[in-house]
């Protein structure tokens, strides 16, 4: 049987799943894997479920030597935190669970539109602290979210479930940039610049995978060239955005709120992020349900299976 570790804590019946196939170590933690931890468990197991947040590196490879583990099972549809050049380079193949996490997702980016369009969060705030004092015509006035232009930065899987939710939930018109043009089931233009788009929408999502080609794609000219009404939401990676140009976008006033689920060196939080009001602050509940969790082990499983059976892995990266 071959040797598998399994980095974070997942839901027991992923566990019980891969009990039932593999010489399971279970790290029953939330907290990511060491250095060492990882050199080690490149050096001692077959195979790695790992997760966000284990970084490895190349100079976690570089460390490993000749590697024993053969597979990285990443439970996640982002990989970013995995240097995939370096882990073919050693001879370890790489696969993700895309799919399994695309509603979840676009649930939680429709959760941050609300909720910073409308102002909820600074409204519970406001309810919690015992400082409401009864409706007024207005209080709290937020963005009217039913008709507004959706810009979609990236029309991916995500985006796109993001994007068919508001135009037939809200009735948004929806625009979105994307390296090829692509064939969706509702009204959608494609435009060619990202300043652009930024500049003719009134919330501007990312839905884009994180990694060496999107870092800071989210820049101060996209904020400089967003209207000042206008609401950013984040639910793709941190890095993405350059979290710095961000704050400064929102303490001068050029954009109306951000709602965020990822941060740049995340967990940490800007405390001027958390010093704002117009701010929604998620603390990355993106896939936190558990019968996503579940489906997202399953696949991670399922590609572990592949692999040892000799077969094709469903989900490579």
């Amino acid at each position: 049987m071959l040797k598998l570790l399994i980095t974070r804590n997942l839901p027991d019946t992923v566990i019980a799943r891969a009990q039932d196939q593999f010489d399971v170590t279970y790290r029953d933690s939330p907290d990511v894997m060491t250095f060492d931890e990882m050199v080690q468990s490149l050096q001692a197991f077959d195979l790695v479920l790992p997760t966000l947040g284990d970084l490895y590196s190349a100079d976690v490879f570089k460390a490993a030597g000749a590697p024993r583990c053969k597979m990285l099972a990443n439970f996640g549809v982002g990989y970013n935190h995995i240097d995939v050049a370096a882990a073919n380079q050693a001879g370890v193949k790489v696969t993700n669970t895309p799919g399994a996490v695309t509603d979840a997702t676009a649930d939680t980016a429709l959760t941050l539109m609300l909720m910073t369009c409308r102002r909820a969060g600074e409204g519970e705030r406001m309810l919690r602290a015992g400082q409401w004092h009864g409706w007024h015509p207005v209080q709290m006035l937020g963005l009217h979210m039913t008709g507004k232009t959706l810009g979609v930065v990236g029309m991916g899987r995500i985006g796109q479930a993001i994007a068919q939710r508001a135009h037939y939930g809200f009735d948004m018109r929806i625009k979105y940039v994307n390296r090829s043009a692509k064939d969706v089931p509702f009204p959608a233009e494609r435009v060619d610049s990202l300043t652009d788009l930024a500049g003719q929408v009134d919330v501007l999502v990312v839905a884009v995978p994180g990694g060496g080609a999107t870092h800071h794609l989210i820049n101060a000219s996209m904020f400089d060239a967003m209207q000042s009404h206008a609401h950013f939401i984040n639910i793709a990676r941190g890095d993405v955005v350059d979290e710095a140009a961000l704050i400064d976008a929102l303490q001068a006033g050029k954009i109306a709120g951000a709602g965020l689920d990822v941060y740049e060196f995340e967990p940490k939080v800007p405390q001027a992020l958390i010093d704002m009001e117009n701010v929604t602050l998620l603390p990355h509940l993106g896939t936190a349900a558990l019968e996503v969790r579940e489906d997202m082990g399953r696949m991670a499983v399922d590609n572990l299976v592949a692999f040892a059976q000799g077969d094709p892995v469903p989900n490579p990266v």
